[in-house]
């Protein structure tokens, strides 16, 4: 593990600097689809930049338009060092929202649908994302979680991780099977952020850049930063969540080749001292 990467898992090296794919098919879930050909494009440029964790899901799509099709036509044959993690538990409504969740028995065969979509044999990590769109707490995620390390025990899956959870609900994951990576909103949550660091399990902040409607950043302290350093707002940001921790990957997603470029040259950007109090107060 260097500075820019992570051991997912003690035994996969992954760049820290990933891309999420949940802005290739549609902006938002309830938006319109965007360019098949567009979306493609991106994908590629961001391997080329050296981009070897992608973060997906099935229900990143509507219709025919869909992310995991998208990253199935752009980078196959996959390069060998490239990791695709993807999401399940949540199930799509008649809008195309994903406000349903699935049961135990559902979650194999969402499993197994992102790989025929993908054209992969195994996932080196699947997260089972709990709840709708609201935040996370208040429900039991064993049962789901046991339903998807029986697929890791068969083979289908390297690395386990969960979504969307609060404290007891990650304590109550990790009593069930090995959890390697949690991807939860921004990074505030300080101190399941401290244990993921101790444990060496990734954390993996959605919607880094403030997504979703919750700014994770103090608009006008990143405003000052990124101007003295000759950045964007975006650099600064990302930059300001890998310096958190080790342990935090981030993901972030966009449809646009430029925004892409700007997000992926946060990786060499080094915040100082000075930088990350200013910006945090």
């Amino acid at each position: 593990m260097t500075p820019k990467t992570f051991s997912l898992g003690g035994d996969l090296t992954i760049n820290r600097l990933g891309f999420g794919a949940m802005r290739l098919a549609m902006g938002t879930f309830d938006g319109p689809t965007r360019a098949t050909d567009n979306g493609i494009a991106v994908l590629r440029r961001a391997v080329e930049l050296g981009v070897n964790h992608i973060d997906t899901a099935g229900f990143y799509g509507r219709g025919t338009v869909r992310a995991n099709e998208m990253i199935r036509t752009a980078l196959t044959p996959y390069r060998d060092d490239l990791v695709i993690a993807t999401k399940v538990g949540p199930l799509p409504g008649p809008d195309g929202v994903p406000s349903g969740q699935a049961t135990p028995d559902q979650l194999r065969g969402l499993v197994e649908a992102d790989l025929r979509a993908l054209g992969l044999d195994r996932f080196e990590l699947v997260y089972l994302r709990v709840g709708g769109m609201t935040g996370p707490g208040g429900e039991s995620v064993a049962e789901r979680f046991a339903a998807l390390d029986e697929l890791r025990a068969e083979g289908l899956i390297r690395h386990l991780g969960v979504s969307n959870v609060d404290a007891a609900q990650f304590a109550e994951a990790r009593a069930t099977a090995p959890v390697s990576a949690v991807q939860n909103r921004h990074a505030s949550d300080t101190a399941l952020l401290a244990e993921c660091e101790e444990a060496g399990i990734a954390y993996v902040p959605y919607f880094p850049l403030g997504g979703g409607g919750v700014a994770p950043f103090d608009t006008e302290r990143l405003g000052k930063v990124a101007a003295r350093l000759g950045a964007t707002t975006a650099q600064v940001g990302l930059a300001s969540l890998l310096a958190r921790s080790p342990a935090v990957l981030a993901i972030p997603g966009t449809g646009s080749l430029e925004h892409l470029e700007e997000n992926l040259a946060a990786g060499d950007l080094t915040l100082s001292d000075k930088d990350l109090a200013d910006l945090h107060g």
